[in-house]
This record gives C-alpha cells, structure tokens and sequence, in this order.
C-alpha cells in the first residue's frame, strides 16, 4: 500500500461508510439538517432519498452520531424481510426480551411497552432503516401500525427512510399509499457540485494523514478536475478514483498526483456514467407508461 509513501495513518478512499470522512457538501449538509430540525420537532415519517454512492449510509451513520445521548437510537441497514422479521430486528435493536414461542402481538406489546417507558424517562426513539428501496410491499404495514405507537402529546417512535431512488416508486403504489401520507419531511441526495470535488478530497487527506499541512496537496488542480468530470460528483466514484490516482502515483515513485493519473484511473474504472437527474428518470418512466416517444417540447414523434 501507498500510506508510508504518501505520509497517510489510514486509507483516505475506503469506500466503507466512515463518519470520520464525512463531508458536509451542500447536499450531505441539508439532508442532515433536515432530519436533525424534524425529529427534534417530534415529526414520526421522515424519507431521504439518494442516487447510488451518493453517501445515504455514512449520512444515515452521522445522523445515528449526531444524536447519541440526546435520542435512543437503532438502526436497520437491510430490510428485506417479511413483517414478522423486521419487527423482530426492531425489538434485537431496541433490548426486547421476546418471550418464547415468538408471537407477532407479544413483540408489538413488547416494542409498544419498551418506547412507553423511554417517553416516561423522556426519551424519544429514532429508528434508521437505510436501503429503504428493499421494504418488501406486505412489510410496509408492519411500519404503519408501528408509527400509529403514539400518546396525546407526540409519536412514540420515528422513522427514518433512506434509499434509492425506486424507494419513491414504491410508495407510490396504490395498496401502500397510507404511508406515502405520513411522510412529511423528505430530502433527495444527490452527486455533490464538481466544484467541491478538490476540496472533498483535501478533507479525506487530511483526516487520514499524518502531517495534515501537505496532505491537501497531493493532487493537482488538474488532476482533481479530471476526477471531478469522470466521477460527476459521486462520492463512491470518486473515492474509487482517488485510491487509483494514488496507486499509480505511488508506482511511479512520485508524490503528487498528476491528469494523467486520473485519466488512467477513470479509463481502468468502469460505471461512471453520471446518474440522470430526477426529472430526466420521471419522464422516462412516463414515457414507458404512455408508450408515446415525444420529442424534448412532449409533442408525440
């Protein structure tokens, strides 16, 4: 590895959800504030929908970072499970003692009795569900009856959605439109500006060097430009990019990061297609719905 040879205590670019890197780009930024302000106002449905390695999971972690101390916490990264299951992760997340045979209205009494007594203490309780997308359709009610755990004054439990894109197709389907009505806050997240890409990998140089006064100078200009357009701001891909430059970098025996090593890393990487912006997806979708290929103005062809 290129650490010794670049000053570095610790891999920069691990594309491992880190809340040591995060960086609050504007997007990462008012996501977050989104669901500090809401959940500290009692909002119960909450949803943050984010492009793929646009950074939901580590913006998922800081936000479960955040809130140490001040809510109970529990976070669920996989979802897909049927309704008995996930109220079971629930209840593992939360210290349910489940008594045996495991009944669907003993873990609800279990959970409802659990968050009863963090309100009484003053508590509130946030429950993080990251890749929100994977809710199998017949799990969904399973979250409905759990945000209708509430007393006069305030919901008993929030929740937190994070996911892709097709986490919005979903809920907008007909059976599981009650849901859809809960929400109240949602945030997307998307690429971060390109402009922001060299100071984004200053940051994560200098969390991980050992000589913070040199490890923003590792790439050029130019060469932090050229990852900025290959990438069109996905953090993952930019990462992924980084750790190449740096590989070939560290190949040549030189310290700086050169165009020419991130054009290589970019023609060695595949997937770096920018991600269609939401209004290009939803037309397309309409398209394929209507059937109807339509010019730029909508006028049929």
């Amino acid at each position: 590895m290129y650490l010794g040879h670049f000053s570095l205590r610790e891999a920069p670019f691990s594309i491992t959800p880190d809340t040591d890197f995060f960086y609050p780009h504007e997007g990462a930024q008012a996501s977050l504030n989104m669901l500090l302000v809401a959940l500290r106002s009692g909002e119960g449905f909450l949803k943050v929908v984010g492009e793929l390695g646009c950074g939901k999971t580590v913006l998922c972690r800081q936000l479960l970072k955040t809130l140490q101390g001040e809510f109970v916490t529990a976070y669920i990264p996989n979802p897909d499970m049927g309704p008995d299951d996930l109220l079971l992760a629930l209840a593992d997340e939360l210290g349910v003692a489940i008594p045996q045979p495991v009944q669907r209205h003993a873990v609800m009494n279990g959970i409802g009795a659990c968050l009863v007594g963090h309100a009484r203490q003053g508590k509130r309780v946030v429950v993080c569900i990251d890749e929100a997308q994977a809710i199998p359709v017949r799990t969904v009610e399973s979250l409905r009856l759990l945000s209708n755990l509430e007393t006069e004054k305030r919901k008993l439990l929030q929740i937190v959605l994070l996911g892709q894109p097709d986490l919005d197709t979903k809920l907008a389907r007909p059976e599981i439109r009650q849901l859809l009505q809960r929400i109240t806050f949602s945030e997307y997240l998307g690429p971060m500006a390109l402009n922001r890409v060299p100071v984004y990998l200053a940051h994560r140089l200098s969390t991980a060097s050992l000589d913070n006064a040199t490890a923003g100078e590792l790439f050029t200009p130019e060469a932090a430009a050229a990852i900025a357009k290959a990438s069109g701001g996905v953090p993952r891909l930019i990462n992924v990019l980084a750790h190449k430059s740096l590989m070939l970098a560290y190949g040549e025996g030189v310290y700086e990061v050169g165009v020419e090593h991130a054009r290589l890393a970019a023609a060695d990487t595949p997937g770096l297609q920018r991600p269609q912006p939401w209004w290009q997806r939803l037309r397309a979708a309409w398209i394929r719905r209507s059937g109807v290929l339509r010019d730029a103005k909508g006028n049929a062809l």
